[in-house]
């Protein structure tokens, strides 16, 4: 019954849950690193999309 007084008492918070990490710069996934994103490390997916980046990049520079 403790638990459902302390309830009583102060409501229920649906917020944020805990401290979340915070970011240090630091990159989490290849597809971000500048290698993946010009397509230089060799992957014909990836330079395919590098080219799809290019020209929407030059979009507004016509």
């Amino acid at each position: 019954m403790d638990d459902f007084e302390l309830i009583l008492q102060n409501g229920i918070n649906f917020g944020k849950g805990g401290e979340r990490p915070s970011q240090d710069g630091k990159v989490k996934t290849k597809a971000k690193k500048k290698k993946y994103i010009t397509g230089a490390h060799g992957s014909g997916s990836a330079m395919q999309k590098a080219k799809y980046r290019k020209e929407r990049a030059n979009r507004k520079h016509r």
